[in-house]
């Protein structure tokens, strides 16, 4: 009997110490024409972060770089994706929140022609507050309302906006591409999708209000985006595609309670 108790007690603690990749859920959409992969994550297990530079202040640029750090770190790389467009600079466009930290301030302005998607009309902002809760919502409301974000991204255009797809997209436009996006279906529920093959912006926001339940959502990037977890490994962009990253999203593990240090 007691050696039985004992037996629970270390798989309860192996399995409380352990990271939470069972929170991680990954799946691929397929209609036969497009593809499509989404990961969900349960904020109650998962802690997302968001990440930019490395301890000296260099740009992690890269998926790979991002898991590097972390194995400095003795965490272990669970989940990663790319947070959002970014200037000539290789800084972040809109406003860029790390833990509780602004780093970079919101970007209000809505310049005339063209100048990139982030210009497109409503753009929005990602976030989890200190609370442990997500969302998504325009810059305007932002600006009106600001939650106390623990990290948050900027980045534009709004896919999807109350329940309805961004009526500057066009059903009928030829213009196709790699796409990431994200929303927060729930509070504790956060999804990034990406599409392996190249689709319209009305076909990408479409999936996420029906096939993730995104009531708001918002376009991450696109042509250079990926989503990486450990099951999965890389999908969205080709690697000949691929540029160096500014801010990435991303979910670790502890690697000395994986191995059993």
């Amino acid at each position: 009997m007691m050696r039985a108790l004992c037996v629970l007690v270390a798989c309860l603690a192996a399995t409380l110490s352990a990271p939470s990749a069972r929170a991680l859920n990954t799946r691929e959409v397929d209609d036969g024409e497009d593809r499509f992969d989404l990961v969900e994550l349960d904020l109650a297990h998962d802690r997302l972060e968001l990440h930019w530079q490395d301890d000296a202040g260099k740009a992690l640029a890269s998926i790979e770089g991002l898991r590097t750090w972390g194995r400095a770190h003795d965490r272990e790389l669970l989940f990663a994706a790319n947070a959002g467009i970014y200037d000539r600079e290789f800084k972040p466009l809109g406003l860029y929140v790390e833990e509780g930290v602004t780093r970079r301030a919101l970007n209000a302005a809505k310049p005339r022609g063209t100048s990139g998607n982030f210009s497109l009309q409503p753009n929005g902002v990602f976030y989890v507050d200190r609370a442990g809760n997500a969302g998504v919502m325009t810059t305007e409301r932002w600006q009106q309302r600001a939650p106390d974000a623990r990290i948050a991204s900027q980045s534009g255009p709004m896919l999807v906006i109350d329940g309805e797809v961004n009526a500057a997209f066009d059903a009928e436009s030829q213009s196709e591409k790699i796409r990431s996006g994200v929303c927060a279906p729930s509070p504790r529920r956060v999804v990034f999708a990406v599409s392996e093959t190249p689709v319209t912006f009305h076909r990408f926001a479409s999936l996420l209000r029906d096939e993730a339940g995104c009531r708001d959502a918002l376009f991450l990037d696109g042509t250079l985006s990926q989503l990486w977890t450990q099951q999965t490994g890389y999908v969205g962009a080709p690697a000949m595609m691929l540029k160096p990253y500014v801010g990435m999203f991303a979910v670790f593990g502890d690697r000395a309670a994986k191995s059993g240090d």
